[in-house]
């Protein structure tokens, strides 16, 4: 079936749109030919995203949405899409969506029965995943996390026991920051992959504990610029039987008459090594039980 069969008589088709996270050339055949045809573009950045037309020799109408004005916007291109026209969602880099605009457009388009295709190609989370040499049969990704220390500790405290690979994107002036919250949460020692520029000229994977690739990203005159993939050794699976052996609810019960829930919580899952989440959430039943 061709693009254009895609269409049918029901209204236009909102294409998906990968394009380049750095390197012009990964822009795939496909996602030219749909930008070439397509009746009209919605960009993240109409700037950023004309640079790329003019490169290609395209020039579109365009529509400007993004995480500002998307559930403003969006009605705009549905009534374009219901008049018969067929829409290019972009982003400035990579794959709309995935930490980029674009989901309140693709809800409401399949909603009103509207043609969604996929158009794949470059996305940061998939580069950096398949050259880091970490487990990738499990993955979780978290995008950006808060910018504010509190919400990000919190965050990773939440990440901390997951045994799947973390993948996290952070921006050039919180990196050391985050960094340094992962040794505080995840210790010294996790293993972690740092992919700074992909696909750009300065591309650079740092790798080692959590300690050693901030010490090395401190020591590198260019760490601090650029965007970056940080992806993160999941947690050593619990021996949930050798955990059996220790009474964990006897020891919240204990320590809750002395402590806060929360820190009950977390000193049982550093001696048991059972989630601090289960346990807080087991620890609150035990208090509100009366404590025994």
């Amino acid at each position: 079936m061709s693009e254009q069969q895609l269409s049918g008589s029901s209204g236009g088709v909102l294409y998906i749109v990968a394009t380049p996270i750095g390197n012009l050339g990964d822009l795939s055949e496909r996602a030219g030919q749909v930008l070439t045809r397509a009746d009209r573009v919605a960009a993240e950045d109409t700037r950023h995203t004309g640079k790329l037309l003019q490169h290609l020799g395209i020039s579109k109408p365009m529509i400007a949405l993004h995480d500002h004005n998307e559930r403003d916007r969006f009605v705009r291109v549905i009534d374009a899409l219901l008049a018969g026209e067929d829409v290019a969602l972009v982003s400035d880099a990579g794959t709309p969506l995935i930490s980029d605009p674009g989901y309140v457009l693709v809800r409401e388009a399949r909603a009103a029965g509207l043609r969604v295709c996929p158009v794949p190609g470059a996305c940061a989370l998939v580069a950096g995943l398949s050259a880091a040499g970490l487990p990738t049969d499990r993955f979780l990704f978290a995008g950006f996390l808060p910018a504010k220390r509190s919400g990000r500790k919190a965050a990773l405290e939440e990440f901390r026991d997951l045994t799947a690979t973390l993948v996290l994107y952070e921006s050039p002036h919180r990196i050391l920051d985050l960094l340094a919250d992962l040794v505080d949460v995840f210790g010294r020692e996790r293993e972690c992959v740092l992919g700074r520029e992909l696909t750009k000229t300065f591309e650079t994977f740092y790798s080692g504990s959590v300690a050693s690739v901030l010490e090395d990203l401190k020591a590198d005159p260019n760490g601090a610029r650029g965007e970056f993939v940080v992806m993160v050794h999941g947690a050593d699976p619990v021996d949930r039987e050798g955990a059996a052996t220790l009474d964990s609810d006897r020891l919240l019960s204990l320590l809750i008459r002395e402590l806060p829930v929360k820190k009950a919580a977390r000193i049982v899952a550093e001696v048991s090594g059972l989630g601090k989440n289960e346990l807080y959430q087991r620890a609150l039943a035990i208090k509100d039980a009366g404590g025994n």
